[in-house]
């Protein structure tokens, strides 16, 4: 979140009152969507942590998601060199844009954003009774069998790749990384977790 210092160097005046916003995916660095803030708004996002425009058309601030639940939630605020632009690095927990796509930018597929809609389907499982889900039942069967399915593929890939088999390589490291997840959301945690982990170990040592 912007501090004290920051807040007071916003060139409001420049930009008559509403800063451009872009939000981009944490994660996966995908620019999501752009947006303004006037003062108010920018002072509910850094309260409740999820991002807030003011809307133009409707002249009210609205927070992104109120309606659909696909909320944005901060995790920071950069400005610009001329402090008159925001960008906003979230976390997304559904569909960005309207129309059903990841990002308002659509034009170009990321394929790490299977990651975020396979992740979407695995914890809807969780809480339901579905007799024709592979993932409800393997949520059904808790959390030894689960975790006994992570062993079992990541066996499978280890011989995969001693066999230098590319094509079942590639099939076994899906299994596993679905599991894995399934694991993760059994646990109340996600892959997203994972990400900021490595992201984070990264950063302290420049030869990782």
């Amino acid at each position: 979140m912007l501090n004290q210092k920051d807040l007071l160097n916003l060139n409001w005046i420049k930009t008559n009152g509403m800063l451009p916003v872009i939000v981009q995916d944490y994660f996966s660095h995908e620019v999501l969507m752009h947006g303004y803030m006037n003062k108010e708004a920018l002072l509910k996002t850094q309260k409740n942590g999820l991002v807030t425009f003011y809307s133009r058309t409707k002249n009210r601030l609205w927070t992104k998601g109120e309606k659909s639940g696909n909320y944005l939630k901060v995790i920071e605020i950069i400005l610009d060199c001329d402090y008159d632009t925001l960008l906003v690095l979230t976390e997304s927990t559904g569909e960005t844009c309207h129309l059903g796509n990841n990002s308002c930018f659509f034009s170009k597929k990321y394929n790490v954003n299977i990651l975020n809609k396979l992740e979407n389907i695995i914890e809807n499982r969780k809480n339901v009774d579905m007799n024709n889900s592979y993932t409800a039942d393997l949520y059904k069967s808790g959390t030894s069998r689960i975790a006994q399915k992570v062993g079992e593929e990541a066996i499978e890939t280890i011989l995969a790749a001693i066999k230098k088999d590319k094509n079942e390589l590639v099939n076994e490291s899906a299994d596993l990384i679905y599991h894995l997840i399934v694991l993760l959301h059994e646990q109340n945690l996600n892959f997203s977790m994972v990400l900021n982990n490595l992201k984070k170990r990264n950063e302290k040592n420049s030869n990782f």
